[in-house]
């Protein structure tokens, strides 16, 4: 006689569970790729400091104008 019953409160309780998961992973997702950005424009993976000794490294004597250039078009390239 309660069968009917049970069953659709089971339903009901796993389709929410479903709900709920596929929610949490969108909600997720998108928190930790803003998160993630964030972190990458507060604290870029490369600095001047690596440019020059990249540029030192290939037998060139980088100027500061050079540098900038570089970090520029990464900046460029990182939107």
């Amino acid at each position: 006689m309660y069968l009917p019953i049970l069953l659709s409160t089971g339903w009901t309780i796993a389709l929410t569970a479903i709900g709920c998961a596929v929610a949490g992973l969108v909600a997720g997702y998108f928190i930790a790729r803003f998160v993630f950005k964030k972190e990458l424009k507060k604290h870029p993976p490369i600095n001047e400091k690596q440019i020059r000794a990249m540029l030192k490294q290939m037998g060139r004597n980088p100027s500061e104008k050079q540098v900038r250039e570089v970090m520029r078009s990464m900046g460029q390239n990182a939107d």
